[in-house]
């Protein structure tokens, strides 16, 4: 029988990865698919699998999946990512925990298994990587935040021992448009909360950032791809920043050439 669960899926032009996430959540009561406007076979295959498809222009993450939340059927929501699949086990526990939860227990969180160049990352920082992912619908929303919004709920939050496998970079490529993507986001951000530009953020930040990682968080264990993972969250650092820098030097708000070139670049990254 399904389970008294409304699935949230955010999709954008995701074709590749999409018939595999749905496929390990098909035994759902609901699938709602909240779509930014796909060109590709994304809705196509999500109605294959009876999902409930809703659009809207995105924004950013978190006022997209806000935005849906509110039309879920269920109760109990959980949240997937198009390039994630739901491990196995998971159904089970979920099913367990929704009817042993107290009404106190608003949400819970699920370990994540982040694959990177093909391989599960256990080191680093990218295990057990818990992402609150289960929760009551009137009871959870994200952070309003540009970008890497966590989702914050009331009452008390359970952990669950099954969970998620991640797997949002099959090579390197990849990587390199998600970190333009990103960064712009977080330097957005930034912005928005009033943090400006510091000479060390650049000098000292993204290092810092690959040491923690490597070496604190004992990268190094996972090999070559471990020290490139590392490297990489350094260049996102450097790049954050750098974009910071350049938010405030070129001043976009009040210039109308590059203001138009940024809204161009957004435009084509969304």
């Amino acid at each position: 029988m399904p389970l008294p669960v409304s699935v949230l899926l955010p999709t954008h032009n995701c074709e590749a990865t999409i018939r595999d996430t749905l496929e390990s959540v098909k035994w759902a009561d609901e699938i709602l698919v909240v779509d930014s406007f796909s060109t590709d076979g994304t809705l196509d295959i999500c109605r294959g699998y009876a999902a409930r498809v809703i659009q809207h222009e995105y924004i950013n993450s978190a006022r997209q999946k806000n935005w849906a939340v509110p039309q879920c059927c269920n109760e109990w929501v959980l949240q997937m990512d198009s390039d994630e699949v739901l491990g196995p086990g998971a159904r089970e526990e979920i099913e367990q925990a929704i009817a042993q939860a107290s009404p106190n227990t608003h949400a819970f969180r699920l370990p994540r298994r982040n694959h990177f160049l093909g391989h599960w990352m256990r080191h680093g920082g990218l295990y057990p990587d818990y992402q609150i992912r289960l929760f009551r619908r009137d009871k959870g929303r994200w952070q309003d935040r540009e970008v890497h919004a966590h989702l914050m709920a009331s009452g008390q939050l359970g952990t669950l021992t099954h969970g998620i496998l991640h797997s949002d970079a099959p090579c390197i490529a990849v990587r390199i448009r998600h970190v333009d993507r990103y960064t712009r986001y977080e330097a957005d951000e930034l912005r928005k909360r009033g943090r400006g530009f510091r000479w060390d953020d650049l000098v000292i930040r993204p290092w810092g950032a690959f040491f923690y990682r490597y070496f604190w968080l004992q990268g190094f264990r996972d090999g070559w791809r471990g020290f490139i993972y590392c490297a990489y969250m350094g260049i996102y650092v450097f790049l954050t920043r750098a974009k910071l820098w350049e938010l405030e030097e070129l001043n976009v708000e009040r210039s109308p050439k590059v203001a138009e070139g940024w809204s161009l670049v957004q435009r084509d990254q969304q």
